[in-house]
């Protein structure tokens, strides 16, 4: 491993392919990153090197698409993608070319997406090479295709949600044409991978402009074709005295322009997912007019599982996000729990998104952090109580005490946590001697 900045370790590759007689440049986002004055975390490399030249250049390099002139060169413990210029033949499935034909730079920048992703840059002589206009489109905040939109889209229809997902992280504007030609094609973006999908999802909903990011998605109809159980909370209405902010789609898309810079991946998709269930379970008090959700959290943890594994995400984080959209209604009752019920939830693994997600459901509404507050100060408490979190006794410590496993088991070991929960019994040796008392062996 090293300490090396990745920008250091990218220069030295550009450096070596240049002294071996290749032209090569940092490419993609990394440049725009670069002219934005933003820190690039990931550096792409375009060179006139081929394949098998690169590997004889580099100690170590992983083939993960030679056919296409893609390398991975490994330097210093870290993976740096590197291609050679190519200009793609027709695309077929919408995703990946039929055939490359190596070539040079210019030809390998009209192949790109965007023009704020198709600039060329030398870290050696410290040169911009710009044959698309993104310099001029990176100064006026503008995403826009290069050449045609319709062709660059029908190319890669994945390219439709890149499109507005560098429009909302970047805070830029999508060219009239490009939006145009974008909303036109969104039904396609159904042909693309799931995986893709989730992918270019969980960037589009990054903070600070998560927000900007879910307008995008509706006002280009992506929504309908990716989430349409999203769309059904725009029209969905609330109780004012309870939600002054509207409709679900507006408490949901408040609640994601909260978001913390450090939010925690799994949170915005809990943001989105957490009030998935009212559109199916609204009904409205035919006097009061009041509008009820019964059971939305339970409905719509159901939906949160069944639309996270459409889009393939990990189990774990469907488990998590499923807990935190079942579990959310029980915050407004946190001051009436019994000190038991209220540790058990303090103590469970998904607590502390919970905890984050009902803030947010706070700031998106009402705006009242009393009950967050109280919340914080009883998790600080217990977590200066670390003897309490294992359980006093276990299976074996009822059996040394002369019970059979089965049923009833089960049972003395809850209410012994129970009693240790609730402060009731403090040790090892005032749990046995409750639980011998019990079994009438005292």
């Amino acid at each position: 491993m090293t300490n090396l900045a990745p920008k250091s370790v990218a220069k030295s590759i550009v450096e070596r392919l240049h002294h071996a007689g290749f032209a090569a440049f940092w490419v993609g986002g990394c440049v725009r990153d670069f002219l934005l004055g933003r820190e690039p975390q990931d550096f792409d490399i375009a060179t006139g090197a081929r394949p098998e030249q690169v590997e004889g250049l580099f100690r170590r390099t992983v083939a993960v698409g030679k056919q296409f002139g893609v390398m991975v060169v490994v330097e210093h413990g870290r993976n740096f993608q590197g291609a050679t210029f190519r200009r793609d033949q027709e695309y077929k499935d919408g995703r990946r070319p039929e055939k490359v034909v190596f070539s040079d730079a210019r030809a390998d920048a009209m192949r790109r997406d965007f023009t704020i992703n198709g600039l060329f840059y030398d870290p050696v002589s410290k040169r911009t090479l710009d044959w698309v206009g993104g310099e001029k489109d990176l100064r006026a905040k503008i995403v826009r295709t290069i050449g045609k939109p319709q062709e660059r889209f029908a190319e890669d229809h994945l390219r439709l949600l890149r499109a507005i997902r560098f429009a909302a992280q970047l805070d830029f504007q999508i060219e009239p044409e490009t939006f145009t030609a974008l909303k036109l094609l969104a039904p396609k973006i159904r042909d693309i991978s799931a995986e893709r999908v989730r992918d270019e999802l969980l960037k589009l909903f990054r903070p600070p402009h998560a927000a900007r990011g879910l307008d995008l998605l509706r006002g280009s109809g992506l929504m309908e074709c990716i989430l349409p159980e999203l769309s059904a909370t725009i029209s969905c209405a609330q109780s004012p005295d309870y939600h002054p902010e509207g409709s679900v789609f507006n408490h949901i898309r408040l609640m994601l322009g909260q978001l913390a810079l450090n939010a925690p991946e799994a949170l915005p998709c809990a943001v989105i997912l957490h009030d998935i269930g009212k559109p199916p379970t609204v009904a409205q008090d035919p006097q009061s007019g009041a509008i009820h959700f019964y059971g939305h959290e339970k409905v719509g943890a159901d939906m949160a599982r069944q639309i996270l594994n459409r889009l393939r995400f990990p189990k774990k984080q469907t488990d998590e996000i499923v807990a935190s959209v079942r579990q959310h209604m029980q915050f407004k009752d946190v001051k009436q729990m019994r000190k038991a019920t209220l540790r058990r939830m303090l103590m469970r693994e998904t607590f502390p998104l919970e905890l984050e997600l009902h803030r947010l459901d706070c700031l998106g509404s009402h705006g009242s952090l009393e009950l967050y507050n109280y919340l914080a100060r009883q998790a600080a408490e217990l977590r200066k109580k670390p003897q309490i979190r294992p359980p006093l006794l276990t299976g074996k410590d009822l059996i040394a005490l002369g019970m059979k496993p089965g049923p009833a088991m089960g049972a003395l070991l809850n209410d012994i946590r129970e009693k240790q929960l609730s402060d009731e019994l403090k040790t090892r040796r005032q749990a046995k001697a409750w639980a011998r008392r019990r079994l009438g062996n005292d």
